[in-house]
């Protein structure tokens, strides 16, 4: 599984006591009380924002659709590396993350 592992701990230490992580999608996934909310493929940033948030999400800088099976996810966007090279760039993207993970049920 490729996944950039210093990113995934810039991850865990600033939302790791939230999250649980599970490898899956070639990478790296975190999951808050069982659902996705963000992850990591190679050195790019997976966040699950739903639908309602989907179209304000694409419009972000270095933010693109999720199209890991070759057709868009809807509410699911890949963020590339400039897109969060400051840390509060970062916990933006994954408070989007757990802000879509709060209206779902927990597993």
């Amino acid at each position: 599984m490729a996944f950039d592992e210093g990113l995934a701990q810039r991850v865990r230490e600033l939302r790791g006591a939230r999250v649980s992580e599970k490898k899956m999608f070639g990478g790296l996934c975190f999951l808050d009380r069982g659902n996705m909310a963000f992850g990591i493929v190679r050195d790019e940033l997976m966040v699950r924002v739903g639908k309602d948030a989907y179209a304000a999400c694409l419009e972000q800088p270095h933010a693109r659709e999720m199209d890991f099976t070759g057709r868009a996810l809807k509410g699911m966007v890949y963020v590339a590396p400039e897109g969060f090279s400051e840390d509060e760039d970062l916990v933006g993207w994954l408070d989007r993350g757990l802000a879509f993970t709060e209206t779902l049920p927990g597993k």
